[in-house]
């Protein structure tokens, strides 16, 4: 399954420019040259697959300022913590399809907030059908890359997500271990039923302080059982020196993952210093962009297979430069 170049998946699109899980950023994340898009899907009240980062979704539309909605404002357990906001289940489409996208983080990228209120929130059909007429207009395969965000709290109402998800790819022409597509979940249970049913390659998520027993090389030859990778968190790749921030030297994860024939893809890469490693931060302020550029040259040094993006282009560069052997070191 190794691929010749490491692949770049646009992490919800291009949200470093566009709000994210919108077509626009979607669209834009393609025309920047992205091999996946990636979309995170989450159920409406009448059982369609959209994107949204997360079941609540105050901080990715203008929900809370439309008086209409007011009284669905609540509390829920997600993922076995205590939530409040507005919630997608809690919308049929046509409601959901009122509300408009907003910037999720108006503080670091204060230049998306322009487009607030521009966009509506996709399907995943709706997706699927851009990724199909772009490939076929720029004459590439770009493929698909979702996740089933909180699996678990969605089937308690009725709502798993899987079978659409299953079915919402077969009829877009994606159908075995070649096709163009990775399915990925935090929870393993969800991808062992999807191995029971799909040869489409799947994807165990690993967060920093989550299931490490995971990524132990014990672990990963019990995910190979149920997945063909492991997306990791970039800090399990490359682990950052307490008080310093500093990267050091790589873990053993992609050794161990490879060994047990798993591919590795970190998450996620990100211009802002507000998400780099002290020694790649540049300017004073959060938002300023760092040198993300040799961050991700370190990860493709360590033998990383994909890397998911904020900033598909930035990316890119890195993964051009690192297989043309120049490397600029910029003063820390």
């Amino acid at each position: 399954m190794r691929q010749a170049d490491p692949l770049v998946i646009a992490h919800r699109g291009a949200p470093g420019y566009r709000p994210e899980h919108t077509l626009a950023s979607y669209r834009l994340a393609i025309a920047l040259g992205a091999d996946y898009v990636e979309p995170d899907l989450v159920s409406t009240k009448d059982g369609v697959l959209v994107a949204r980062h997360e079941a609540e979704i105050s901080r990715t539309t203008n929900v809370g300022r439309r008086g209409e909605f007011a009284d669905r404002l609540t509390t829920k357990e997600i993922d076995g913590r205590l939530v409040s906001g507005w919630f997608v289940e809690d919308f049929t489409l046509a409601e959901l399809k009122t509300l408009r996208a907003v910037e999720r983080l108006p503080e670091l990228r204060p230049h998306n907030t322009r487009f607030d209120g521009r966009y509506d929130i996709p399907t995943f059909d709706e997706i699927l059908g851009l990724v199909a007429v772009e490939s076929q207009r720029l004459g590439r395969e770009i493929g698909v890359y979702p996740e089933t965000k909180s699996p678990a709290h969605f089937a308690d109402l009725g709502l798993a997500l899987e079978e659409p998800l299953l079915d919402a790819l077969s009829v877009h022409g994606y159908g075995g271990p070649e096709a163009p597509v990775f399915i990925q979940s935090f929870d393993p249970a969800n991808l062992q039923w999807l191995r029971s049913r799909t040869g489409l390659p799947l994807v165990q998520l690993v967060e920093a302080t989550g299931r490490l027993d995971l990524v132990t090389s014990t672990g990963l030859r019990r995910v190979a059982q149920w997945a063909d990778a492991v997306g990791v968190a970039k800090d399990l790749v490359l682990p950052r020196h307490p008080g310093s921030g500093t990267i050091g030297d790589p873990s053993a994860l992609v050794a161990d993952a490879h060994a047990a024939g798993l591919l590795v893809h970190v998450w996620t890469m990100r211009d802002e210093n507000a998400f780099l490693p002290t020694g790649y931060r540049r300017g004073e302020s959060p938002s300023d962009p760092g040198d993300s550029i040799e961050e991700t040259q370190a990860f493709l040094d360590a033998g990383v297979d994909g890397l998911f993006t904020d900033q598909p282009d930035t990316t890119l560069e890195a993964r051009r430069l690192h297989a043309s052997g120049m490397r600029i070191h910029a003063a820390t």
